[in-house]
């Protein structure tokens, strides 16, 4: 469980960052891990943030799906350049899949295209041509014609329940500012870092 202060610090820079104008504050890195170790990247949405940790959504049947079900530990990296002289927030810790009901609602509140695309994709496999995909989609717009679209049982969301996580403040000269928080068991501590 997330500690109350590490949480409403987090929620505080989040909401300066929608408040400066970035056009995806809610947009983190999460680098992800295979069976060898060989290490992966990308820009995902969070879609949520409490005392449990931070929440995003996917196939479970893409590159990151695969790699979670392997190698649980993550780490995610959010940078907010406008926000004073830059702030990040680095997270490390495990994704746990969510609940079925928790995905199933969160699926519920997507734009009906998103819905059919998430039925569409065969998100990280090979794609003849644009043509193939467009075809899937049409498919599945004429499958769900006239009625809600349903969760696909392939795709849902995760929340990674961190061990660490460290605000770095961005200062002019590189002298910067980073305080570090870790997880031992159910107590956390925090110390400050050279920049």
């Amino acid at each position: 469980m997330l500690k109350p202060e590490i949480l409403e610090t987090f929620q505080q820079l989040l909401e300066g960052a929608r408040a400066s104008g970035d056009p995806e504050p809610t947009a983190m890195t999460l680098s992800t891990a295979d069976a060898g170790g060989r290490v992966s990247a990308r820009i995902v949405l969070l879609k949520g943030a409490d005392e449990r940790g931070f929440r995003f959504f996917t196939n479970y049947q893409s590159d990151k799906g695969s790699e979670l079900e392997i190698h649980p530990q993550v780490a995610l990296c959010f940078h907010w350049k406008q926000l004073r002289d830059g702030v990040q927030v680095r997270i490390e810790g495990a994704a746990r899949k969510l609940m079925d009901e928790e995905s199933d609602a969160y699926f519920a509140s997507r734009p009906r295209m998103s819905q059919i695309g998430a039925w569409a994709s065969l998100q990280s496999q090979t794609l003849p041509d644009r043509d193939t995909f467009e075809q899937r989609v049409a498919r599945y717009e004429q499958e769900f014609d006239g009625r809600d679209v349903t969760r696909p049982p392939h795709w849902g969301g995760y929340v990674v329940e961190p061990d660490m996580i460290e605000f770095w403040y961005g200062a002019q000269f590189r002298l910067h500012e980073r305080v570090r928080w870790s997880r031992h068991g159910q107590t956390w501590t925090h110390r400050m870092l050279y920049p």
